[in-house]
């Protein structure tokens, strides 16, 4: 039996509510616990980089050439290069490097 679309619809959308406005509801007060404080703080970031990872090195016709690329992002970043030189820097090291 196919369950409806609609039916799966309503309740991703129920569940993505409930995700987002409980915490809200929840938590009134601001919050005293350092570590839930960092971890927190640290969430989307953490998220970011593993929505990123698998496709930087997955990308590139070797897995090699998308690695090479995130070394050099990562550590012109780590030196202070702002986001559009550590994106162009990345996608040229991956391109010559796929070329090779």
């Amino acid at each position: 039996m196919q369950p409806s679309i609609w039916g799966s619809i309503l309740v991703m959308g129920a569940t993505i509510i409930a995700i987002r406005l409980l915490p809200l509801t929840l938590i009134q007060r601001p919050l005293k616990s350092r570590f839930l404080h960092s971890f927190l703080h640290y969430v989307p970031y953490v998220t970011l980089a593993v929505m990123t990872f698998p496709a930087i090195v997955e990308t590139c016709e070797t897995p090699l050439a998308g690695l090479a690329a995130l070394v050099a992002g990562a550590t012109a970043a780590w030196f202070g290069a702002n986001m559009v030189s550590v994106a162009a820097l990345c996608c040229v090291v991956a391109f010559v490097l796929g070329l090779l």
